[in-house]
């Protein structure tokens, strides 16, 4: 592999056109500066402050064009300024060489300004005037720099210039251009020299992809493959001993029999990078897919985008068979499921590992040693599916699946569609979990993963999610995503008309020890079915009595029924969590989902609204018929007029 140029090729991702805005304090030279690159000739005379610049796209090897926009010191500018720096894709900050004020400057108010801007973009730090320097002030750029380097990680490079003398003036652009286009941040760290973590990841993904043999070496034709796909032109047979006796000197573990190996591939692209060809590393991972985050690049990604709110996204089953492989091949003792360890192995060609952080930390059930199992695991994929689909599909594409990425998806039937139909297609089913506090919402999704039931449950606000198979008839397995809406969130959830439709299933969950917590969770049944009533999502709802290890109230048995008949849904299903006697909670939870043209409660106002509808469709079809009646009397008119008039004649 050699470090070849795509000069003049489009590369996928990259921007058409770099924005640098000059800022410094006034008489530093920025205008000069900016005159002197665009016309390569020092200017006698120069404005205060120039307009937008443009270098063409033939200035720089890369073929992009540079946009600069000089910039006013001045108070009054200082509203224009902040503009300016807030649309930057880099910032070049001026002090002058004969000035040491200037610099001084630059740490206590210039850097700290782009900070306080919250302007998360590549700095450049330029000396200007470098012919104007005191010959009897020697002073080291290095040695003036390195601190203010290490104080401020967005400086990205530092030069001295004279536009006077036209010394480096063309450098300035090149650097700040090359920042835009090749920034060193997401790929290096400079402190301790070494590839950042997310770089590693992206660059074992491409090595593992061009292992064709699965050898873990890349041997001639492989790196040759490589060469051709990134910078479109092979290596001579020289040019791949010559890499490899490079690799071989400084890491001898980077190359063996069969190639070079992910060591060796790591040790080149760092090498790169030292020697300033970011370039190098940038091209490859952008020709394969990746963006400035070191991500996939989510506009390749043909995820379903036009889909109803009450349609869901799934994997197909070639989706699963995928995952089922990569479980197996992860598990290295065989022992039927996923340690820590084996689990960050397996993303270890992602960016990082997606279930680190909520809603999917803790939301699936794990052996007594913590480990995940096959079930988990592909519920887990389920959930991430569900919530986020391009999210999903990526990891796929991260984990190796090189199949067409639209056959790996799937978008459900619309729910209405289903309701209609008196059945669903859907293999993996949300159910909202609502009801008030300290009614044992938190001990229902727990139980459903295999935790111990608790006293005390810690909240987590929107994002406690639980998610298992449910064994069905038949012997086949729906998954069922269980999410619990906190009391003090339910007025934002049905806020938003699509919440709703997103959801399979409602379950109420009260303390039957509690006449209270039965009366609240029945006006949140009543608030949820008013809404799908009005947003025509309405979905199957039912009670579920919990902690009925505690004495139930007085008339509990009764208030409840009585809910329960005036909405026509069914009776609560008593449970406790506390003593294990489950009622067969989750199946009947899946089984409603399923036929969820059942248990969808009407309100009176859903009543009324649905008389109101008959009532205005019939006096249509009456009006239809009298109005289909009159021209059928006025046809027959006709008929018999014009027989009358030709009896006459």
């Amino acid at each position: 592999m050699t470090s070849g140029s795509a000069v003049g090729a489009p590369i996928p991702g990259r921007r058409s056109t770099v924005r640098v805005v000059v800022v410094g304090d006034r008489g530093t030279g920025k205008s000069s500066l900016i005159a002197a690159a665009a016309s390569e000739n020092f200017p006698e005379s120069v404005s205060p402050v120039l307009p937008p610049t443009r270098l063409p796209a033939d200035y720089y090897p890369d073929g992009v064009p540079v946009t600069i926009i000089d910039t006013a010191s001045s108070l009054e500018g200082k509203a224009k300024l902040e503009e300016e720096l807030k649309r930057a894709d880099a910032v070049v900050l001026t002090y002058a060489c004969d000035k040491p004020e200037t610099l001084n400057r630059l740490q206590n108010f210039w850097i700290p300004e782009v900070r306080r801007l919250k302007v998360k973009v590549p700095v450049i730090v330029v000396g200007c005037k470098l012919d104007l320097r005191d010959e009897h002030y020697p002073m080291s750029l290095e040695q003036v720099m390195a601190p203010i380097m290490q104080q401020f990680r967005e400086i990205e490079t530092c030069i001295e210039c004279s536009a006077a003398n036209l010394v480096q003036v063309p450098e300035v652009f090149y650097y700040a251009q090359k920042s835009v286009l090749h920034p060193t941040a997401p790929l290096f760290d400079q402190e301790s020299q070494t590839l950042k973590p997310r770089c590693i990841r992206a660059l074992k993904r491409i090595f593992i992809l061009c292992d064709h043999d699965m050898d873990s070496a890349l041997n001639d034709s492989e790196l040759n493959e490589f060469q051709v796909k990134c910078f479109n032109a092979p290596l001579q047979p020289a040019e791949i001993v010559g890499v490899k006796r490079v690799v071989q000197e400084k890491v001898p573990e980077g190359v063996n029999d069969y190639g070079l190996t992910l060591t060796g591939f790591l040790f080149l692209h760092a090498l790169f990078i030292e020697k300033g060809r970011l370039e190098t590393t940038w091209t490859v991972l952008r020709k394969f897919g990746y963006n400035d985050e070191i991500e996939l690049r989510k506009e390749n990604l043909p995820v379903p985008s036009k889909k109803a709110p009450d349609q869901s996204v799934e994997l197909t089953s070639e989706a699963v068979d995928f995952l089922m492989g990569i479980f197996s091949l992860f598990d290295s003792n065989h022992d039927g499921a996923l340690q820590e360890s084996e689990v960050d192995e397996l993303f270890s060609t992602a960016p990082e590992s997606p279930w680190d952080e909520d809603p999917y930390r803790n939301s699936v059930e794990k052996n007594e040693f913590g480990d995940i199992r096959l079930s988990g695991f592909l519920s887990q994929w389920a959930l991430m599916t569900n919530l986020d689909p391009a999210k999903s599909l990526s990891y796929l594409i991260y984990l190796g699946y090189t199949n067409d990425p639209a056959t790996a998806l799937r978008v459900t039937r619309k729910r209405t569609l289903d309701v209609k139909k008196q059945q669903s297609d859907r293999h993996v089913f949300h159910c909202c979990v609502f009801g008030p506090k300290n009614s044992g919402k938190s001990a229902l999704l727990t139980s459903f993963i295999g935790r111990p039931f608790q006293n005390t449950y810690a909240l987590n606000g929107n994002y406690c999610y639980t998610v298992n198979a449910v064994d069905q008839l038949r012997g086949t397995k729906k998954t069922l995503i269980l999410h619990e809406i906190q009391e003090d969130d339910v007025k934002e959830f049905l806020s938003t008309k699509e919440n709703l439709a997103t959801c399979d299933i409602a379950v109420f969950v009260y303390d039957g020890s509690d006449e209270y917590s039965l009366k609240r969770a029945s006006e949140l049944l009543m608030d949820v079915a008013r809404r799908g009533e009005d947003t025509g999502y309405g979905v199957p709802c039912f009670f579920v009595a919990a902690k009925d290890d505690l004495d139930s109230y007085p008339m509990a048995i009764r208030d409840s029924e009585a809910i329960c008949q005036e909405l026509k849904i069914d009776s609560p299903i008593h449970i406790s969590v506390k003593e294990r006697e489950m009622n067969n909670i989750f199946w009947r939870i899946v089984n409603a989902a399923e036929r969820c043209y059942l248990s969808v409660p009407e309100t009176e106002y859903g009543r009324n609204k649905k008389q109101y509808c008959r009532l205005v469709n019939r006096s249509l079809m009456f009006a239809s018929v009298g109005a289909a009646a009159a021209v059928i009397a006025l046809a027959a008119y006709r008929a018999y007029a014009s027989r009358k008039s030709h009896s006459a004649s």
